[in-house]
């Protein structure tokens, strides 16, 4: 999303060296250069780092799913709030170049603490809490402090009549950006995954890469100083504007009731600032109000790094020739912001125009809005098919329960006063789903009845609520012997299959499947459950004490949980392989839809809401927009913020809701767009040529010392 608000295609500002040096005899100037390969690692390093957070914060540092979408949402919010930061310092105090030196310096602190925290050696789990966030807050201040600044910094290169080729920069700017994220997204989950560091995902490695990329971007960034133009500060337009409108407010404030009433409260500026000032900021103010509905939006734009990547981690993840890794999903969407694009300026926009519709740009970010929505009424019904492979946690007062009938023959089992399990169950069956055991308290003891070859046995178990069991029946000479075992019913976040054995042997056996070893007691004892990677297992090595076996467990698949029963047979074993919790059997491909209309959507409403902002407003007044414009996706993700943390609903009906409510907004939003009227405002200059004069006059009579009003300074600074 920042990929495409960075680009900015004005600056004006007057620079303090000479022309720089051209490339290839073009009127490109050699700076250039260097400024794009910056951005290309700059996003790299922020992409790469941001695609692997919500999976780090699960998996590494235990959090569980709506605290880890809290803090990523937090994480995307602080680094839009921060360009307004940026902005001031590079327009009041340090000039661009500075800014984005010194806050380069600040982005690669951020990267190297967040790296350090992600390695598991280095103290407990609250010093890694502790410098991971301490890493994201700089890494925040960093890239929000830049932001405003490079885009801007490359246009100031070129000398004001090479329009043309200042276009194609930023056109170039721009692959750049989307190449930095679709690469980083696609790589850094290879780093995470299928390195293996500290016994585990290398997290230290897939943060340090970036971390390596963002110290290049600014070794790359003052390798080219002695090239640049260095634009000086000229002052944060943003703070005069906020003076003017703070003066209205208090010289209304103070004036009497007897003062003639003035057209509208910004008036009540003009004995301070210019009437060229306060119209401009009646046009922005104007724009700034169709602003307030925009962060809904954002709130489901940048779901797709948070609740998408969560869904896609109980999906199929299998292409054949490779296994696609959850987190590398987002970068669908920077590849088909590059395919959208031509598409919609040269095909669906034309045909459009074709049919006589007056597509305005408040029509086109309406649409996008819809767009949107659908894409989370798509991923709706994607969640609804994959949470039939999961098995939800029981309520209190209830437990889950499944049995496993090890013995030779069918069982019939009772339990008082529930009627579970009316029919008998079969030898080696495998159970599809567990029951709800109903408890009277927090836990309770129930009496199995069990019935075998017309013989009646009974099993006092001791049942707690909010836990799933497995009641394993197996044969002890004449009588069946009752085993309760509590289950894991989480799926794997990463992806992996968890698997536990009972071992049917009369000799201890030691299992190693995956690089995970499974010590299993003998005469029916049961390994813990441990994750073990999706793959085909037929060649598991087996060792007892006296013997070698060679098990062949099959498929292992995806996010689903297995008991293996190893049955001895003449001259060796066999493997009863159990699903206790079913395979993602959704496949990853049918989160392609709603990437589609998301991106879709973005192109709509991100775009043309950019295009529209600075057609709207005065060329010194862009900056304002741009600044504000950045703040609605800080809102938006403040609203995920809320929703995750504060309304607990399941996440299907999460998805439903944050549809629901974009469509509402659409229709208020499109309402507000009805009684907008579209404004000129380079015509600004003939209105006020004579008020340009007067104030000049004006400010010719003032007392040494007093306050100049702004004057019509046409300055072009980006946020």
């Amino acid at each position: 999303m920042d990929k495409k608000m960075d680009i900015t295609q004005e600056s004006d500002e007057k620079t303090k060296v000479k022309h720089s040096p051209k490339l290839c005899g073009t009127n490109y100037p050699v700076s250039i250069a260097f400024i794009v390969v910056n951005e290309f690692c700059e996003r790299f390093s922020y992409y790469g780092m941001k695609a692997l957070l919500t999976l780090y914060f699960m998996n590494y540092l235990h959090w569980d799913k709506n605290l880890s979408t809290v803090v990523y949402h937090a994480f995307s919010s602080l680094c839009y709030f921060t360009p307004v930061l940026g902005a001031i310092i590079a327009d009041s105090w340090l000039g661009k170049f500075r800014t984005i030196i010194y806050l380069s310096i600040v982005y690669v602190i951020g990267h190297v603490v967040k790296s350090v925290g992600a390695i598991p050696t280095l103290g407990d789990n609250t010093m890694h809490v502790v410098l991971s966030l301490t890493g994201l807050v700089l890494i925040a201040i960093g890239t929000g402090g830049i932001k405003p600044c490079v885009s801007a910094f490359g246009g100031d290169q070129f000398e004001e009549e090479h329009v043309e080729e200042r276009r194609k920069f930023f056109s170039i700017f721009y692959m750049s950006i989307n190449a930095g994220s679709v690469l980083s997204t696609i790589i850094t989950p290879i780093l995470r995954g299928d390195v293996q560091c500290f016994e585990g995902d290398c997290y230290a490695l897939a943060f340090g890469v970036p971390a390596a990329l963002m110290l290049i971007a600014l070794v790359v960034f003052i390798a080219g100083s002695s090239l640049y133009k260095k634009s000086p500060p000229e002052g944060n337009v943003l703070l005069d504007v906020c003076r003017c409108m703070v003066f209205a407010v208090k010289n209304r404030w103070r004036s009497s009731k007897t003062d003639p009433k003035r057209a509208h409260w910004l008036d009540w500026a003009e004995e301070k600032f210019s009437k060229r000032l306060i119209q401009e900021i009646k046009m922005v103010l104007r724009v700034l109000l169709l602003y307030i509905p925009l962060p809904m939006f954002w709130a489901l734009f940048d779901q797709q790094g948070s609740r998408w990547t969560l869904q896609a981690t109980r999906m199929n993840l299998d292409f054949g020739p490779f296994v696609l890794k959850p987190d590398q999903m987002q970068m669908l969407n920077a590849l088909l912001i590059l395919v959208f694009i031509p598409i919609f300026d040269m095909g669906v926009y034309p045909l459009i125009g074709l049919c006589k519709i007056n597509f305005t740009p408040l029509k086109k970010m309406a649409a996008g809005m819809i767009l949107a929505a659908l894409a989370f009424v798509a991923a709706t019904i994607v969640e609804v098919n994959v949470i039939k492979t999961v098995v939800e946690a029981p309520p209190a007062g209830q437990s889950l329960l499944q049995i496993l009938n090890l013995a030779d023959g069918e069982v019939r089992v009772t339990i008082s006063e529930t009627g579970l399990f009316p029919e008998p169950i079969k030898p080696y069956e495998d159970p599809w789903e567990y029951q709800r055991l109903p408890l009277n308290g927090i836990s309770q003891n129930h009496t199995v009845k069990i019935k075998y070859d017309a013989v009646d046995f009974n099993c006092v178990l001791s049942f707690h609520e909010q836990k799933a069991y497995s009641l394993i029946l197996h044969k002890d000479i004449a009588n069946i012997e009752c085993k309760l075992v509590e289950d894991l019913i989480e799926k794997s976040e990463k992806g992996d299959a968890f698997v536990r054995f009972v071992n049917a042997n009369n000799e201890g056996l030691n299992v190693t499947v995956g690089g995970q070893d499974f010590q299993v007691a003998p005469a029916y004892g049961i390994s813990p459950s441990k994750s073990v990677m999706r793959a085909q297992y037929s060649d598991v090595k087996c060792m007892s004490d006296q013997n070698q076996y060679s098990l062949d467990l099959g498929l292992l698949d995806f996010g689903a949980s297995y008991t293996v029963i190893l049955d001895p047979i003449p001259n060796g074993l066999v493997a009863r392989k159990m699903e206790d919790v079913h395979a993602n059997n959704v496949h990853i491909a049918w989160q392609v839809p709603q990437y589609a209309l998301i991106t879709a959507g973005e192109v709509m409403f991100s775009i043309t809401g950019l295009e529209f902002s600075y057609s709207q407003a005065p060329a010194n007044m862009k900056s304002v927009l741009q600044a504000v414009w950045l703040m609605t996706v800080a809102f938006g993700n403040v609203i995920v913020l809320i929703v995750a943390e504060g309304a607990g609903l399941q996440q299907w009906v999460e998805f439903v809701l944050f549809a629901a409510l974009l469509v509402a907004v659409c229709l208020i939003f499109s309402i507000m767009g009805h009684f907008y009227t579209y404004v000129n405002p380079d015509r600004l200059d003939e209105m006020f040529s004579e008020d340009t004069i007067d104030d000049n006059e004006k400010n010719s009579k003032r007392h040494p010392g007093e306050e100049v009003p702004l004057k019509n300074v046409a300055r072009n600074t980006k946020i």
